[in-house]
């Protein structure tokens, strides 16, 4: 295990052209009771994502997560990207209202006994109808297919305000914080600069 030194109290400056958020990590440990009626419903329905299709996924990783700054699959080198998801226990899905895909579900088995949600995510146009909870049972149905002893997560300040009552009311429990420094991705054009207005752009002073 390996022991960090703990932040010092009070504000720590975060470096020109980085972004610091606050990270919680969630868990359960066993499957809560499935609501009667779970999961989704005609005309929204869950399609498997094109293993090989590497522009396809950023497509949609980009149209759900960048109202939250998602940027690490963007960034990830293509063979890296390929590898996780040629992986059988790797299962990626896009929500899809008919043929418009307007949500993102990730799972990772491929740490034995575990689960992992990887990302979780809806378009804008597709929040607040209720499809969060819907699927989230499409989630908590898969992941405890499965025989694993633990499903878990991880949400930051960035996203969603209201992600980590989401998920507690889903079932899990926050078990541990942390801090983030990132690279601020609008400024390395990952990301447009308009992207997430509510998290500041502060550029570095010009040299």
């Amino acid at each position: 295990m390996i022991v960090h030194p703990p932040l010092p109290l009070g504000y720590s400056q975060v470096p020109p052209g980085h972004l610091a958020t606050m990270v919680t990590c969630l868990e359960m440990t066993l499957p809560p009771a499935i609501r009667p009626g779970a999961g989704l419903a005609p005309p929204w329905s869950l399609l498997a994502l094109d293993r090989h299709d590497l522009d396809g996924y950023r497509e949609l990783f980009r149209k759900v997560g960048t109202d939250w700054l998602w940027d690490s699959r963007l960034v990830m080198a293509d063979e890296t990207l390929a590898a996780i998801l040629a992986n059988p226990d790797v299962l990626s899905f896009a929500l899809c209202h008919g043929t418009e895909r307007l949500g993102m579900l990730e799972l990772d088995f491929r740490e034995a006994g575990q689960c992992e949600l990887t990302y979780f995510g809806l378009a804008g146009a597709a929040i607040g109808q209720g499809l969060g909870r819907a699927l989230m049972d499409e989630a908590l149905a898969m992941a405890w297919a499965r025989p694993i002893s633990r499903f878990w997560v991880h949400t930051c300040s960035f996203d969603h305000p209201s992600a980590v009552g989401f998920y507690i009311r889903s079932g899990f429990r926050p078990y541990a914080t942390m801090v983030e420094l990132m690279t601020d991705p609008r400024l390395e054009g990952r990301l447009p600069p308009d992207a997430a207005p509510q998290i500041p752009l502060i550029k570095p002073p010009s040299p």
